[in-house]
């Protein structure tokens, strides 16, 4: 990217940046009450259908289900290894079963791969009780989880997803959550959702994304039904370093969910690209510092920043740096410091704040003295 470097008096306001760069061509036809797909490594929403309609989520739930073990497993409070004992209300469980038993211990790892794999209620509600004791504090567990990712439109009142009043979530939001899940915990994304099938209790029951059949380089996500929720899938697919996620809620049918959702990350792969423009860390600029322990500071981002643009369109974005100057010590790291203006074609694609990478404390006396004479000149 050729970059232009303009020192400006003012910061400007932050554009969104959930669109594709450029124009490229019209995404397929989604016949599905909700869809979206996702560039997860730049964070932007390629292209969506009634994307933030509340709608029942059915099984999609059991990905925040998931979710709630995997944080309770990092936090030391569960173990693969760990056995769970079947209560009734589990072993009765209806719709989508691994065949528990009641008053069976089972591994939570089997738990978590008849949840995954089998969608198995039962399993959900075993390991909804061993994390919190009762499926009613686990559903409050998983709405609190809800509210610190961002899902403002989710709505949770259990944790297998049966139809029930005021369980909703939205294309958006299960997009959303997938890609937390994926990004925050890789380790067991890649244990158990590209898995094709599962055997507990003599009974082999396969993963009901057909994507993984279709498609090598799915790996996930989850699969969901009810009648009043259609056909919902959430797949995610990674070609060379790049990832993308598709949802399709509402689709008529089994076949037909896979089948748009392939189009859509087929539509993304072939139509779009992303390029990773600067490394978390890495500086973008180096500004003067006045008064300050070091007369220079790096500015940038703290996590990486990637951009999706239409196939070609990349090599035309130019870059320019907003900032407010003079730069005063003291400064700290993750401070906004400019803005990252990027143009297509002369359009403005958005504005990106650019923050300090590191903290400059104030200087002596003397330093602070000799660049207050300097700064009477600027």
């Amino acid at each position: 990217m050729k970059k232009l470097l303009f020192l400006l008096l003012g910061l400007s306001v932050v554009l969104p940046a959930w669109a594709v760069v450029g124009l490229p061509p019209a995404p397929p036809k989604v016949e599905a009450r909700a869809w979206m797909v996702l560039d997860a490594s730049s964070g932007q929403v390629l292209a969506g259908g009634n994307e933030d309609q509340k709608l029942e989520p059915a099984s999609l739930t059991k990905l925040m289900t998931a979710y709630v073990v995997f944080d309770a497993m990092k936090n030391g409070k569960l173990d693969a290894d760990d056995s769970l004992k079947v209560s009734d209300a589990a072993a009765a469980a209806e719709g989508a079963r691994m065949f528990a038993r009641a008053g069976q211990e089972i591994k939570v790892d089997d738990l978590l791969m008849a949840l995954i794999v089998q969608s198995a209620n039962d399993a959900a509600l075993a390991l909804a009780e061993g994390v919190a004791g009762s499926e009613e504090a686990f559903v409050e567990m998983m709405n609190v989880q809800a509210k610190k990712l961002g899902l403002a439109s989710t709505q949770f009142r259990n944790a297998t997803g049966h139809s029930q009043p005021e369980h909703t979530s939205t294309a958006r939001d299960m997009t959303r959550l997938a890609n937390w899940l994926v990004y925050s915990f890789p380790a067991q994304y890649k244990r158990y959702y590209a898995q094709r099938e599962f055997s507990f209790n003599g009974v082999t029951q396969q993963n009901r994304n057909r994507l993984l059949w279709l498609d090598p380089q799915v790996d996930g996500v989850k699969t969901g039904h009810t009648s009043a929720a259609g056909y919902c899938l959430i797949a995610s697919a990674e070609r060379g370093r790049r990832r993308l996620i598709a949802t399709v809620m509402g689709a008529r049918s089994d076949v037909e969910r896979g089948m748009y959702a392939q189009k859509l990350l087929n539509y993304g792969f072939l139509e779009t690209e992303s390029l990773r423009y600067y490394r978390a860390g890495q500086a973008v600029a180096k500004m003067r510092v006045y008064k300050g322990s070091s007369r220079e500071v790096g500015i940038g981002f703290l996590k990486d920043f990637s951009l999706t643009t239409q196939k070609g369109a990349a090599n035309r974005i130019k870059a320019q740096i907003i900032s407010r100057q003079p730069y005063v010590a003291p400064l700290k790291k993750g401070q906004t410091m400019g803005m990252l203006r990027l143009t297509l074609d002369g359009e403005t694609i958005g504005d990106y704040p650019l923050v300090a990478l590191n903290d400059v404390p104030v200087a002596g006396w003397f330093g602070r003295f000799w660049d207050g004479l300097r700064l009477l000149w600027k």
